[in-house]
């Protein structure tokens, strides 16, 4: 089969098509035929060599989230999987492959209504923001900034926040085009990278979901409403400072919260749940997909390029 592996850490030009035997399945995993797999932010950070310290090693196959028809099951998996399209978890690697092999207890069928490219386009990202929103205690009225809206996690947060009654959804992007599709997807007001929306912007704000991280995230804890919360769900930015904790230590009298998600902290039953609900939606056009480009699997190269240049808007998607 053909595969993408990491020849080299570092750039994008680390990244090399090769052909590899194509896997069995052990007991409890399924092997996929894929049709769709989703390029994510950690893809990236793994490609870089920013998780190298974790065990990733030359000749690894990035890719955690897939689509496609289980053509294989291991010892006690049922037969009857077999020829079922689903949506497939495969950990933090092998999804950048022709055929790829995910946990029984990590896959999701598709509707009929859903193709492969909009389910590794919403089935993590959905997850993600949904819970996000959730450690966040999120309710009704509150309002709701979204910190790397342009991403496909921050983009289902914008939909799910709306659809969940936010009184504002306010939302980061680099660009009025970007701002003006996220408007259509539910925001209401539209800042910069920095969280500057111009006069008729909320002042502070009770829920803030960063995908973000990096350096400028203590300035966008100053912007927490007295009992505000942040959740950071992710780190495209890189870490933040050591030191962030003083920014809310300075602001005590508010009682501000902060706090980091990973759905890794989410039983898999729960998370099924809620992701089989919103393929439903998705299926029904009550969600939307945002794909910025479908690429075949040998440019997975230029996905990761568009990656680091901040090109994308929702999800590339390679096709094998």
């Amino acid at each position: 089969m053909l595969a993408v592996e990491i020849r080299e850490f570092g750039s994008p030009e680390g990244l090399a098509l090769i052909d590899r035997t194509a896997p069995a399945p052990a007991a409890g995993q399924v092997l996929i035929a894929t049709e769709a797999i989703g390029v994510g932010g950690v893809d990236a950070v793994i490609r870089r060599g920013t998780l190298a310290a974790y065990g990733f090693a030359k000749g690894h196959i990035p890719g955690s989230e897939v689509a496609g028809t289980v053509i294989a099951v291991g010892e006690d998996v049922e037969n009857s999987w077999i020829g079922q399209r689903v949506w497939a978890f495969t950990g933090l690697g092998g999804g950048y492959a022709e055929q790829a092999i995910a946990p029984v207890d990590e896959i999701v069928p598709l509707p009929a209504g859903l193709s492969a490219v909009d389910g590794v386009a919403l089935g993590s990202s959905g997850v993600v923001a949904h819970f996000g929103l959730s450690h966040a205690r999120f309710a009704p009225g509150e309002s709701v900034l979204v910190r790397g809206a342009a991403g496909s996690i921050g983009i289902m947060t914008v939909q799910l926040a709306a659809r969940g009654g936010a009184g504002a959804v306010a939302v980061t992007t680099s660009s009025v085009e970007r701002g003006e599709r996220l408007r259509a997807l539910g925001a209401t007001h539209v800042l910069d990278r920095s969280g500057d929306g111009g006069a008729y912007a909320p002042t502070g704000y009770d829920v803030v979901i960063d995908v973000v991280a990096g350096p400028d995230l203590p300035s966008f804890l100053d912007k927490l409403n007295p009992n505000g919360r942040m959740v950071v769900v992710g780190v495209v930015g890189g870490q933040p400072p050591a030191d962030f904790g003083t920014t809310m230590m300075a602001a005590f009298r508010k009682s501000t919260s902060f706090a980091t998600f990973s759905a890794d902290t989410v039983a898999a039953p729960d998370r099924h749940a809620v992701r089989a609900g919103q393929f439903a939606a998705a299926s029904r056009g009550e969600l939307h997909t945002v794909v910025h480009e479908v690429l075949p699997l040998e440019q997975a190269v230029s996905a990761h390029y568009k990656m680091d240049a901040g090109e994308v808007f929702g999800r590339i998607v390679l096709t094998p």
